[in-house]
This record gives C-alpha cells, structure tokens and sequence, in this order.
C-alpha cells in the first residue's frame, strides 16, 4: 500500500528556519527571554517576542534596522539588552549569536543522510520514497523561509555596493563553484569589472586572482555545508585588505560571517543532500534584480548585451531552405 506523503512518519519538520527558532527558544537565553515574554508588557514584551520569533535575522541587523521592525527605538533596545543582563545590545546581539551557534542542528555528511533515508523507507518500492516527498517540500519551505527573510531595502543597499566597486569578486568551492559562476554571469554586464576567483585552477590560483584586492572592491562569497576552509581563509584575506565581503550562506553561525560586512541567508536544509541550493538562487536572483534596478544606465546595458548575443540566440523559427542546404551540403557523397 502506498504511503501517503504527508503521514507523520514520512515527513520531518519541513522549515530550517522553524527548527532553529524552536531550539533558540530552548537555549538559556531564549528561556530568558521567553520568561520576559510572559512576565513584561508593552516594548519589552514585543522586543522579546520578536527576538524569539526571528533570532537568525536579528543577529544579522543593527540596531536602528531592529528597532524599526519592533517599532520601538535605539535606547529601548539599549534598555532592554541592560534589562535582561547584557551591557548593551551589541552584547545582547552577540549574545544571540552564540546561543544560536550552540543549538544549531549538526550538519549531518551525505553518507549518514542517505542511510537514514534509506532506514525510513523500509522495503518501500523507490517510487513510493517517503523522502522524494519530503525533499520536495523542504525545498520549498527553504524558499518560502528565504524569501521572507529578505527585505528589498536591504537588497537595494547592497546593490548600491556592488556598483561602486571598482572591481567585483566572485568566490565558491564545490558545488558552491557553480553559484557563484552563475552570479559572476549575471553580474558582468552591469559592473565595471567582475572576477571569478574559483573559475579554474584550485586554490593556489584562487588566492593569486585575489591578492590585488584592495578597499575599492568587493567580495561576494557563497558558501554552505560543507563549508570549505579555503573560502573562509580568502574572505578573511579580503577583509584584511579593506575590501567589503558580502557572504551569502545559510546560517548565522556559518564560519564566514564573522569576515563578512554583511550577510544574506538561504536556507539550505536538504534531508539527503549535504545542503540544497534552490533558496540560494534566490538569493542570487534578488540581488541581480535590485542591481539592475539600481543603476542608471542598465536599460541601455541590457540593450548592448542583446544587440552582443543576439546572433548567437534562436529567433522565430529557422528558414526552412537554409537548413535543407546545410544538410544536402554536409551530406556525404554516394560510392
């Protein structure tokens, strides 16, 4: 008999987001600030459930940022963070930051997921997988997690960044490579110049494309499970030399944010895969967007890269007659 989908058994807690709020909510720091949920009223209240419900994204904002989303102000926070025992919301904030390092989830290798996959089908036929399900809905609620975490201002301002630079970088090791290639694509038309770091070569050669990065510039690194060493050593290197390093990663407590001037989460959780890369697109795809929204002159860059590629793109159908005369002409002869 086929299992349904969305049985208990079949299907785990779909939203990364919603698993690392709920172990946040368990951690000391959360059952301190649950018990000021319970306890407090008004501003004090709100900041605690606000921070409860969204501890990802308010490790990632500063203070004004989360003032105006919990509609109080920059010295109510300051209160606040004095109230539940920290010097200041800079403390309170990093405070988050290690709670949220200790409860995260462990990222489990490839092999050990796919074992677990495997011991929950049981003898099910492969058509009947329980985790083909569940990997689809995964992916979608890391979409609809990512999505909600990104507000337009902030892609506008980053966008911003990107234009100034003189020159942008791309970086990504291993499947990451490939994002950050498609972001390198997308990004060349609309900046004054954009380097692949990772396009060929390996490392040594990585770190030589980057090593006349200079406070101009601008990195954009993209890194998930299982984070490589060498992209945290680079962004580092960048950060050193006075570039800015925007890492688009999923979690807070990812090994490159503490290089990074700023941040932008895709949830990547994946019930086989090391991590999944559909929320990360997204993320790549709204920076792109708010780029080429930003600029003043990329409707006429937009034309210039069609009027470029247009020769090489299918337009309509093809004439009939040109392609019989290329077929009888690269026809071999009768013997």
């Amino acid at each position: 008999m086929q299992r349904s989908p969305k049985s208990p058994s079949a299907v785990r807690p779909a939203s990364a987001a919603a698993l690392v709020e709920t172990n946040f909510a368990q951690s000391s720091l959360g059952q301190m600030l649950r018990q000021v949920l319970l306890e407090a009223r008004g501003s004090n209240a709100s900041i605690a459930d606000f921070l409860l419900r969204n501890p990802v994204r308010a490790t990632a904002w500063g203070i004004e940022e989360l003032a105006a989303h919990t509609g109080t102000s920059t010295a109510t926070l300051s209160r606040f963070a004095r109230s539940v025992g920290f010097g200041g919301f800079a403390a309170l904030r990093a405070g988050m930051a290690d709670a949220l390092q200790a409860t995260m989830p462990p990222v489990y290798q490839p092999v050990e997921k796919l074992r677990d996959a495997l011991g929950r089908a049981g003898s099910a036929a492969p058509a009947e997988h329980p985790v083909i399900a569940e990997s689809l809905e995964v992916s979608l609620a890391n979409l609809r997690a990512t999505a909600a975490g990104l507000e337009p201002r902030h892609l506008v301002a980053i966008a911003q960044r990107i234009l100034a630079a003189d020159t942008v970088y791309t970086l990504g090791f291993g499947l990451s490579a490939h994002l950050a290639a498609m972001l390198s694509l997308d990004l060349q038309p609309f900046c004054k110049q954009v380097i692949n770091v990772v396009e060929f070569g390996g490392t040594e050669v990585a770190a030589g494309r980057l090593m006349n990065i200079s406070a101009q510039d601008l990195l954009m690194a993209v890194s998930f499970p299982r984070y490589a060493h060498d992209a945290v050593t680079l962004c580092r290197y960048a950060r050193d030399r006075g570039a800015q390093v925007i890492v688009i990663t999923d979690s807070m407590a990812s090994p490159l944010v503490p290089s990074a001037h700023d941040t932008l989460l895709a949830a990547a959780t994946h019930p086989v895969l090391s991590s999944s890369s559909t929320a990360a697109l997204l993320v790549i795809e709204a920076v792109v967007t708010s780029l080429m929204l930003s600029g003043h002159d990329h409707v006429r860059q937009a034309e210039k890269l069609t009027e470029a590629i247009a020769a090489y793109m299918v337009n309509g159908k093809p004439d009939e007659a040109k392609v019989r005369g290329r077929a009888v002409r690269g026809r071999a002869p009768k013997r």
